[in-house]
């Protein structure tokens, strides 16, 4: 009877009538938990057939399944599904303009959407709009054309499954609208991907907040490519990933944080079986790169060999704040044979950092900042720090781990049985042009940075206190500018397995005692440490047989831990140090130029001829092993130490 009394308020013929487009009213159709929204100015004509059918905007209903209908002054806004969620069921309202294209399912505050349109509505998308609270509810969305979902303070928890699903394979924009928080909960027993999964592109964004919990997996999956900017999005407990896609990846801007994650924090995967390459604004890319370019980053892991941000492909940084944590131990991965260990950042591809302040720090056993199969680039601002604090895992022939805490007995495990702390470990090629890079490790086998090709320092300023070399590589070094200072406590400061050539910037070097070198070439295979310029200070001496030229070698065994000394070029102040230990006059051993004992040597190399004085008075500036580039105070006083020529001679 309502039916009836509601459509003779509005019915002008038995076969179409009209709403008057004059005043600002609306016609309401309620069927169930939905309620179409149709403006009289768009409403047009209405199609009444047989008495069984109401067709009004090209959305058909029956009339047995209306169950009210009215007229109100109710201000409709086009494209837009409003979705408001109760304790125990959920109501939708739905624009009359897309009316036809969307078809809402619902069981209690379960929303299931099935959208229909293939191209824009009125030149735009539908929008999906989310408020309200339920703890047994859920989203699911299906179509095929983009569309826009956005939480407008929806507190969302799915018991038994994800709290929102998206089967749409076209670019979704999920947007958290301004000042508003949104928090969404997966169930711990169900099936799904993730608290939020889309099996299309999706664009993370808005000026609001994102809270996630993921109970069974990832926190937020993508079966293709995710995009974030200006959200602050909340990860704060996943059993899998934190954010995991295929594709590639993209972190625009906006405040991204990662804890109590039980996988990898970020994760991204190569879609299908070959990389596309690099494609022109990332059109049907498939690469598994990141491209992080603003916005701040932190992620917190603590899983076994978990890495704080991973991909298949490249990595690329060129802006923003990225602070990574890992803590997990070390893995033994059955299938490749090989411990796994954590890293800050992880890539199978190359990595480029040519912007932005990364903070890595790891504490578990093996653990690294930045791990790479491929090539490493660093320039222009960027400014990396990075500390690992774990000793060495190794592996025995079963798998089973243990914590080795000295060189000696690492030395005895081969590369897949073991896993060190190094601070940056690159399989390819590694190439400073530029930027900051600080880097500390105190673990077995804790290398500063280590290449497995050749390295190249142009420029830029890096300072490493590491346990084992502080600079390491496979094959030759090149030293063409920069700031370098490399303090290793057991080892090698610079060791290079092929040629080192240091043809200009500052180099300060430490090493450990004989049979150790500040500058290590390899001699044993047949090359050679050239020097040809750059200003050189080396506790502990240069590799035997090392050919200088382009300047003057100077050479001391004797001198004083922490006490003031200037390098001169001539009479040009280059620089004020400290050394961080002190000569022996007894014990030692082993090649000359090594270290321990009256062998040690403070060796020092400028374009001109090199004078030292000790004991000076330092104000106004910090030294080079301070941590500043160069050196900025004044000196004065001391006293000059006497200096012999360095002499290269062999065994």
């Amino acid at each position: 009877m309502k039916k009836i009394i509601a459509l003779s308020l509005v019915l002008l013929s038995p076969f179409a009538f009209h709403l008057s487009p004059l005043f600002a009213q609306t016609l309401n159709v309620q069927v169930g938990q939905v309620t179409y929204q149709f403006p009289a100015n768009q409403a047009g004509e209405m199609n009444y057939s047989n008495g069984t059918t109401l067709t009004i905007m090209g959305k058909t209903f029956t009339l047995s399944e209306i169950d009210n209908m009215y007229v109100d002054e109710t201000a409709v806004t086009d494209n837009l599904v409003s979705i408001v969620y109760g304790s125990s069921s959920a109501t939708v309202t739905v624009a009359g303009n897309v009316a036809q294209y969307v078809e809402p399912t619902l069981s209690g505050a379960h929303v299931t959407i099935a959208q229909t349109n293939t191209e824009a509505v009125w030149g735009n998308e539908i929008t999906y709009q989310l408020s309200g609270s339920t703890a047994n509810g859920s989203l699911t969305l299906g179509g095929s054309y983009k569309c826009t979902v956005t939480l407008a303070g929806v507190t969302l928890t799915n018991p038994l499954g994800a709290a929102i699903t998206i089967t749409n394979s076209k670019r979704i924009q999920l947007s958290a609208k301004k000042n508003t928080v949104n928090t969404l909960t997966d169930g711990a027993s169900g099936s799904q991907k993730a608290c939020i999964y889309s099996k299309g592109q999706l664009q993370l964004q808005g000026n609001g907040t994102l809270n996630v919990v993921g109970n069974t997996k990832h926190g937020i999956k993508s079966a293709s490519y995710i995009a974030i900017k200006n959200l602050t999005l909340n990860i704060t407990s996943t059993v899998g990933d934190g954010i995991s896609c295929e594709e590639y990846m993209e972190i625009k801007s906006g405040t991204i944080t990662l804890s109590g994650i039980g996988d990898d924090g970020i994760q991204c995967d190569l879609g299908g079986t070959v990389s596309t390459g690099i494609t022109t604004d990332h059109e049907d890319e498939d690469t598994g790169n990141i491209y992080i370019s603003g916005g701040t980053v932190n992620v917190t892991v603590s899983a076994a060999a978990a890495k704080g941000i991973k991909c298949a492909g490249d990595l690329y940084v060129t802006n923003g704040a990225i602070t990574a944590t890992t803590s997990g131990g070390g893995a033994w991965d059955s299938t490749d044979k090989k411990v796994k260990a954590s890293a800050g950042i992880s890539a199978d591809g190359n990595i480029a950092i040519s912007g932005g302040t990364l903070l890595l720090k790891s504490t578990g056993v093996g653990g690294k900042g930045i791990s790479g199969d491929g090539t490493f680039v660093v320039s222009d601002s960027a400014s990396i720090t990075i500390t690992t604090s774990g000793q060495a895992v190794v592996a025995s022939s079963s798998g089973t781990l243990s914590t080795v805490s000295n060189s000696q007995t690492l030395d005895r495990y081969t590369t897949n049985y073991k896993a060190s702390p190094k601070g940056i470990k690159i399989d390819g090629a590694v190439t400073i042009n530029g930027g900051v890079i600080t880097i500390t490790t105190s673990g077995a086998g804790g290398e500063g940075m280590e290449s497995k090709g050749v390295l190249t320092i142009n420029d830029g300023q890096i300072t490493i206190n590491a346990y084992d070399d502080g600079i390491n590589c496979s094959s030759h070094m090149y030293i063409n500018g920069g700031y370098i200072f490399s303090h290793a406590t057991n080892n090698d400061g610079l060791d290079a397995n092929g040629n080192m050539y240091i043809k200009g910037g500052f180099v300060y070097a430490k090493s450990a005692s004989s049979p150790e070198v500040a500058l290590d070439a390899n001699t044993e295979g047949g090359y050679k440490l050239y020097i040809t310029g750059g200003t050189i200070i080396a506790v502990g001496g240069l590799e035997s047989g090392a050919s200088v030229s382009g300047g003057t070698a100077k050479q001391t065994t004797s001198w004083t831990a922490n006490s003031w000394y200037a390098l001169y070029n001539g009479s040009t102040l280059v620089c004020a140090f400290k050394t961080p230990n002190q000569s022996t006059s007894s014990g030692g051993g082993g090649r000359p130029g090594g270290g321990g004992g009256s062998s040690q040597k403070l060796v020092v190399y400028t374009s001109s001829t090199p004078a030292l004085k000790s004991g000076v008075t330092v104000s106004g500036g910090e030294s080079y092993f301070g941590g500043m580039a160069n050196f900025g105070g004044t000196v004065s006083g001391g006293s000059t130490v006497t200096l012999s020529n360095y002499s290269s001679s062999g065994w």
